[in-house]
């Protein structure tokens, strides 16, 4: 009997299984789909798809046809897992079921991965391991220079909100009197000034001053013509009664601030104005400065540059943009705030006494102006700053005077910081607000190396929003980028000068000259980097003077001897930094990914117009 049963059991199972098969051969169902390209609605060919059945996990696999039609045939009913092969593609696993009654139609699209760099990969697997920690490091240095940016942005805005409070107080300024005039040495230092020498000169010369109470001394290093030039203009002036002297020397030690303390003993002047070649000073400008020096504690009275020729170009009018930022905002915010503000080298005067008890002029700084200004302000000394008086000058009318120019700023600043951040945090005498606004004054030029730094390091974070959906959610926090051009906007506008009573006119003229002036500051930012980090590294450099044109509008043009150009590293690497980020700002946008679409714009075009300015310049000697 129990043999019968183990047999009828067996004979049982057997008619089960072949009813099985039976019944599943025909519940065999045909699936057919097509996937299109979800950006382009292109087909997409030639992608390898899966689907796994989840009970028995039974693998069935196609790809799609030029059409970007797929199909699977004989697959039983249930429940299946699809997903796709390519690493080109981005499509998340999704569930359907096949029934006896429902055959559901897959059709649905995918999204390419748009990066043009190596394939990462997913964090799962253990063979990306170290691209996912390398990702994690770009993410670290990208945020860090957001926020030194973001850092810096708000120490504009709250020089800014500062400049607006105090614009609403009414300033009286002491009235000049001829009889309590105090006797001024106004040096003039040049080197190879051609075409302004004898202009700056006569200017001086006129100024509506009592004649015994001022000293004029031309300090000229000249090696050229400009030497004769000066001679003969001096004799000219000397010959009206006026009282000045023509110092040459035979060697450039030390450059500007070489020549500014080699003069020191002939100075006649219990004060001394400084002003540059380029400089045209109005007849009234010395009784305008002079009677700031009220109080003995006042070292240096600075006044605002104009800019003779503004509307020159584009190039022109966008650093009058940037240079009336500086000399509004920060220059008048910090002297409003009590902070500590830098004599610009010109344009400004000094009490002699001041510079003796700083320590004199100093050459070990591309900037001894911003050097002698920080070692003063320490010692005790109170710096006046008097927006409403222009000192006007000439704005450099070429790209490469202009990156030279930059260059010997930037350099400078960065060698100051170098030499004075040590004293400014442990002198006692300074305010821990003088501290912080200090430090960030002289670190200003490092914004140049941030701005490089976000810009490259945005591009392996474009692969890394792509490859790894983990890391996501950080990267969208670079929305603090857009924080910080709305505080630097606020800051422009309020220094910006072409305002009307049109007010919405106005300020849709500015909001375009703002981002066309953020476009060219991107755009020398490999320029400014470099020299910014020869700076810090202590690489030493001669003191290379912008060249002067002496030109007003753009048919005064003329060729410039000292206007040295040539075809340089730096050149080569704005070009090909323009055409990458064009590059990546197109191919986002062809597959919608509209994120850095903008920041990669502005890089591209800024870039290229540096690049283009410079090799038009290259081509036509311009």
């Amino acid at each position: 009997m129990n043999l019968n049963k183990y047999y009828i059991r067996c004979i049982a199972i057997i008619f089960t299984l072949l009813y099985t098969c039976i019944t599943n051969s025909q519940e065999l169902k045909n699936i057919y789909g097509s996937i299109v390209d979800e950006k382009t609605e292109r087909s997409v060919e030639d992608l390898k798809i899966e689907i796994k059945h989840i009970n028995s996990d039974k693998i069935f696999l196609t790809e799609t046809n030029q059409n970007g039609d797929f199909n699977f045939l004989n697959i039983p009913i249930g429940k299946y897992n699809l997903s796709i092969h390519n690493k080109d593609y981005i499509k998340s696993p999704f569930s359907f079921e096949v029934t006896k009654s429902h055959i559901p139609n897959l059709n649905f699209k995918v999204n390419k991965k748009v990066s043009w760099m190596f394939n990462w990969g997913d964090t799962s697997k253990k063979e990306h391991y170290w691209s996912h920690v390398t990702a994690k490091v770009i993410i670290i240095v990208y945020f860090i220079g957001l926020i030194l940016i973001l850092f810096y942005s708000i120490l504009q805005l709250s020089l800014a909100v500062a400049y607006v409070k105090n614009k609403k107080k009414k300033i009286t300024r002491p009235i000049f009197k001829p009889e309590n005039a105090k006797k001024v040495t106004i040096q003039l230092p040049m080197y190879n000034e051609l075409y302004v020498a004898d202009r700056i000169i006569e200017k001086c010369a006129n100024f509506d001053y009592p004649i015994d109470k001022f000293q004029i001394q031309v300090l000229d290093d000249s090696t050229d013509e400009t030497k004769d030039l000066i001679a003969k203009k001096v004799a000219e002036v000397s010959a009206r009664g006026i009282n000045i002297q023509h110092i040459h020397r035979t060697n450039r030690k030390g450059y500007k601030a070489g020549a500014l303390d080699y003069a020191m003993n002939q100075v006649e002047g219990e004060f001394i104005a400084i002003f540059d070649a380029d400089f045209i000073p109005e007849k009234d400008w010395l009784q305008k400065t002079m009677p700031n020096f009220d109080n003995k504690n006042i070292g240096v009275v600075q006044t605002r540059w104009g800019h003779i020729n503004q509307n020159y170009s584009l190039l022109t009018q966008l650093q009058a943009f940037g240079l009336n930022g500086h000399f509004a905002i920060e220059q008048g915010g910090r002297n409003a705030s009590g902070h500590f503000i830098n004599f610009n080298g010109t344009g400004g005067v000094w009490r002699k006494k001041c510079i003796e008890d700083a320590g004199g002029w100093e050459h070990d700084t591309l900037t001894e102006d911003l050097d002698l200004s920080y070692r003063a302000q320490i010692k005790g000394w109170k710096f006046r700053y008097l927006e409403e008086v222009i000192a006007p000058a000439e704005l450099p009318i070429t790209m490469s005077a202009l990156k030279s120019q930059q260059h010997r700023w930037m350099k400078g600043g960065a060698e100051c910081f170098r030499k004075m951040w040590k004293t400014i945090i442990t002198s006692k005498n300074v305010k821990i607000s003088d501290r912080i606004h200090g430090l960030s004054h002289l670190f200003n030029s490092s914004v140049f190396i941030f701005i490089l730094m976000i810009s490259i390091f945005s591009l392996p974070i474009l692969h890394i929003k792509d490859s790894f959906t983990d890391l996501n959610y950080v990267i969208r926090y670079g929305v603090i980028f857009i924080i910080s051009t709305i505080f630097l906007m606020y800051y422009y506008w309020h220094s910006y000068r072409d305002k009307t009573n049109k007010k919405i006119k106005s300020f849709i003229t500015f909001v375009g000259k703002f981002f066309v002036f953020l476009m060219v500051s991107m755009g020398l930012a490999l320029n400014n980097s470099v020299a910014v980090i020869e700076g810090y590294l202590g690489i030493k450099s001669s003191f290379v003077r912008t060249p002067k044109f002496n030109v007003n509008v753009k048919n005064d043009v003329k060729k410039n001897k000292y206007d040295i150009k040539k075809l340089s590293i730096l050149n080569i690497g704005e070009g090909l930094l323009a055409l990458l980020f064009l590059f990546t700002a197109i191919n986002r946008s062809i597959y919608g990914d509209l994120g850095m679409v903008p920041f990669h714009l502005m890089l591209g075009f800024g870039y290229g117009l540096v690049f283009y300015h410079s090799i038009y310049e290259l081509r036509n000697k311009i």
